[in-house]
Order: structure tokens, then C-alpha cells, then sequence
């Protein structure tokens, strides 16, 4: 799990979610790739603005293969996506502990 997070504007939340949800143009670009598993978002219910995208593949190698693919189109999406957001940090990249 790659998990990323968001301090999202008030005038851009809404399409921040609509591009970042589970049908949105970063999880219809992944879907273009095996092992992609989904995107979940999730929206802190105590601090206004901020937001968690989990986006799940099958190995960390999936991943590394798409970007290796598809680098040229991720770099594009996150430049056109870069106005919907105050700040962006990657969390980390997660496995499940048991």
C-alpha cells in the first residue's frame, strides 16, 4: 500500500475527490496496470482539509513496473493535478503486519 497525504483548499475539495476517489483519474490510470488493487480516500472528520489516499497493488514491483510503463503519464496527471492541493507528502509504503 502506497499512502499519500493531502491538505486540499476549500474551493478545490470537491474536485480533488472527484479526481483522487476510487473512480478517479489516478485510479483509472493505475487500472491500466496488473497488480493494481484500488485507491481508497479517506477525509479527517477532525481537521478540515486533510486526506489519506491508500492505493493498493499487489507487490511493490507492480508498481515499480508501472511507473516504469506509464512514467510519462503519472508525471502529467500529478502536474495537472497540482493546483487542487496545498500539500502533498508520501506517508510511506505499507504491507500488512499479518
Amino acid at each position: 500500500m502506497i499512502v499519500w497525504e493531502f491538505s486540499v483548499p476549500s474551493e478545490h475539495r470537491l474536485a480533488f475527490e472527484e479526481v483522487y476517489g476510487p473512480e478517479g483519474a489516478w485510479a483509472v490510470l493505475f487500472r491500466t496496470a496488473p497488480g493494481y488493487l484500488g485507491t481508497e480516500l479517506l477525509r479527517d472528520e477532525q481537521t478540515i482539509g486533510r486526506y489519506l489516499t491508500v492505493d493498493r497493488w499487489s507487490t511493490p514491483e507492480d508498481f515499480a513496473a508501472f511507473k516504469s510503463t506509464s512514467g510519462a503519464a503519472y508525471e502529467s496527471l500529478d502536474r495537472q493535478c497540482e493546483s487542487l492541493t496545498a500539500r502533498e507528502v508520501k506517508v510511506g509504503t505499507f504491507r500488512a503486519a499479518a
